[in-house]
């Protein structure tokens, strides 16, 4: 059969799924994502340190609190790894068989979590065991969004391709508020000795639902149609890693382009929990129900900057929104005060922020590659930039606080959107990319 005919035969076969089945199978494995994330990085901010880290947290509670940070970067160094393996079955095999890999290792890495001892039951084993697991659930995490946003933006209409994109990423505020809806729940219901004894490790087991939710959807979906598509011309690559080295320049400026956005996310998410409550003397809950407000915020502009992207291209969207959030880097920590009109304003302009640079990434980061090592190379940015903007985020911010004041994170913050924007003049514009090639 000819080349030709291959591909009208692809065409002809080639099963498209639903708008609403590619919103639920895209939008489930990065709900997830981000609820297990952020149930760790509350965990981390407010009970970790005194159940791994006891005999530190009894002498200097602020540095056993550094500590629970450090785990937190655990997952977020284990991501290149994992991404360069579920990549390369990605391009390799196709991104449906991945994505449900990918949701099963990061979902049992999330509820085993919750059945650990703590350091007074197993001693420093404790910590190796809990590390273990947050690597683990890096290495799933590492192959999820890459492969959700594929099987969104491959079966986009060119036209709306970043609209479609939004669809993984609107997963994000859905499980930052369904992290932070239960442990403000719990929070209001138990008692801080009750959360420590054991309300803490509720959040991680409920992740099994959503598990079992995400596995049903996705075992129904279908192959994107531009990889299978590919498959049929014979177009996918044997080996996805070698053929991205000519791709690394592409790998780079994705990296620091997308750096900024991780390091907003969990400096309002994370860092600003802790000091809110311990520097700030907000409870906990008041300062869970204002993140929680702000979150509308962060899902309303993911859209907007989509719908922006498709518009005037996703170049001058993201230039405009970088630039954005270095001026409000320099003011915002001026915000932080035990004022909740000023935290409020400080959250929710963030938020703005936030979603209008994350939003976009689901088309941009993709688009930088061809489907042969499209998974390997998106996955591989978004990964890297969450180490090089994430991963360190709360435990440097929370330094440069002890060491230099609250307006150093600030200048922190506005040196990550600087480089972004470097690195976003130098991308080229994608938005009438043939993506099928």
């Amino acid at each position: 059969m000819s080349a030709s005919a291959t591909a009208t035969l692809s065409r002809e076969t080639v099963k498209r799924d639903s708008v609403p089945e590619i919103i639920a199978a895209s939008m489930v494995g990065t709900a997830i994502e981000f609820y297990d994330n952020y149930c760790y990085s509350i965990a981390a901010a407010s009970y970790f340190g005194t159940i791994f880290f006891t005999s530190v947290a009894k002498s200097n509670p602020a540095l056993a609190t550094l500590m629970a940070f450090v785990t937190f970067a655990v997952s977020f160094l284990a991501r290149p790894f994992g991404s360069l393996l579920f990549g390369h079955f990605g391009d390799k095999l196709g991104r449906k068989k991945t994505l449900v890999v990918a949701l099963m290792t990061m979902g049992i890495s999330t509820f085993v979590v919750g059945l650990l001892p703590g350091y007074e039951q197993i001693g420093a084993w404790a910590v190796v065991i809990l590390c273990l697991c947050r690597a683990c659930q890096g290495i799933g995490l590492a192959g999820e969004w890459s492969g959700a946003a594929l099987v969104a933006t491959e079966n986009a209409p060119a036209n709306k391709r970043a609209l479609y994109g939004s669809f993984p990423n609107l997963g994000a505020p859905i499980g930052f508020f369904c992290a932070y809806g239960i442990n403000l729940l719990l929070t209001t219901t138990l008692s801080k000795d009750q959360m420590v004894a054991f309300g803490w490790r509720i959040p991680f087991l409920l992740s099994a639902v959503l598990v079992i939710i995400g596995l049903y959807v996705r075992e129904r979906m279908s192959e994107t149609p531009i990889f299978a598509k590919a498959a049929a011309e014979k177009r996918t690559s044997k080996h996805p890693l070698t053929d991205l080295l000519p791709y690394w320049k592409e790998v780079l400026l994705g990296t620091v382009a997308m750096g900024i956005t991780y390091t907003l996310f969990y400096i309002l998410g994370t860092w600003s929990l802790s000091y809110g409550v311990a520097g700030l003397n907000f409870t906990q809950p008041q300062y869970l129900g204002m993140q929680m407000v702000s979150v509308f915020f962060f899902a309303a502009f993911i859209i907007v900057g989509c719908l922006a992207a498709d518009k005037y291209g996703r170049k001058k969207t993201l230039i405009f929104f970088t630039a954005g959030t270095l001026i409000f880097s320099l003011f915002a920590p001026a915000l932080l005060q035990h004022n909740a009109t000023l935290i409020m304003v400080f959250l929710c302009v963030g938020f703005v922020f936030m979603g209008g640079l994350f939003g976009p990434c689901g088309a941009y980061l993709p688009e930088l590659f061809p489907t042969n090592v499209r998974y390997s190379g998106a996955g591989l940015s978004y990964n890297l930039a969450a180490i090089f903007g994430g991963a360190f985020a709360p435990s440097l911010a929370t330094w440069l606080v002890e060491t230099h004041g609250v307006m150093s994170v600030g200048w922190y913050m506005a040196v990550m959107a600087a480089l972004a924007l470097i690195a976003l003049f130098l991308i080229k514009e994608s938005k009438d990319k043939d993506y099928e090639m």
